[in-house]
């Protein structure tokens, strides 16, 4: 059974029992975050791109945790800047990796990198018997159609929050084109310019996709059924 708990913005842990992978640890400033950076442990920490609500902590938790960094070589660089000597793993754009706990395969997405030269990526997840696309900050795309077709999804974690990502009708058109059963929202509520309600999503997504949308409190532990 793989357990998926929710720090707040897009910072998740995903555990199998054996592995735990993280994505995008901001919790250091983030008003959201239910846990701080020094108390999380993790295996593998997986980075979208640069931007600090997104790279966070994540250097740091590498450092202390031993965990292996994931990401575009371009932000693993920055990681290695402000940490140097941490366990990298750098991928680009449709690339595979298999991990301890299954696979990781690095997706586009449609956003800036934060990072000279870099690009801001997504990933879709391998761990335990169930397959998840984290879709970190992006537009909607018609692509992600695509990344539906190859990989037969269970979970989409998607951003809602406008603004700098998708906002809810494209949120909801990007679950319909997934074809995920289920949909975790993720990046709203964090500030004022990125609140949103996310009942509506819930609504309107559960109205135009074969999908089920669970919100979740930051904190709350879901396990993936």
């Amino acid at each position: 059974m793989v357990k998926l708990t929710y720090y707040g913005h897009s910072c998740f842990l995903l555990d199998d029992g054996q592995n735990r992978v993280l994505t995008d640890p901001f919790l250091t400033g983030n008003p959201q975050a239910t846990v701080k950076a020094e108390d999380v442990e993790c295996d593998f920490i997986l980075i979208s791109h640069a931007h600090g609500d997104h790279l966070g902590d994540a250097p740091e938790i590498a450092a202390r945790t031993g965990a292996g960094l994931v990401g575009i070589p371009e932000v693993l660089g920055v990681c290695e800047a402000r940490v140097p000597g941490l366990k990298q793993h750098p991928m680009n754009l449709g690339g595979s990796l298999t991990l301890p706990f299954g696979k990781v395969r690095m997706t586009l997405a449609q956003h800036s990198a934060g990072v000279a030269g870099g690009v801001a990526c997504g990933y879709v997840i391998y761990i335990g018997d169930r397959v998840l696309y984290f879709a970190g900050d992006t537009a909607l795309f018609s692509d992600m159609e695509l990344i539906g077709r190859k990989d037969k999804l269970d979970y989409a974690m998607l951003p809602i929050g406008d603004n700098y990502t998708m906002g809810l009708e494209d949120a909801a058109l990007a679950a319909q084109l997934l074809h995920a059963p289920h949909i975790i929202p993720m990046h709203y509520n964090t500030w004022p310019l990125i609140n949103q309600d996310v009942r509506h999503y819930k609504e309107i997504t559960e109205a135009m996709a074969q999908a089920e949308v669970h919100i979740l409190a930051p904190g709350q532990t879901l396990e993936l059924a």
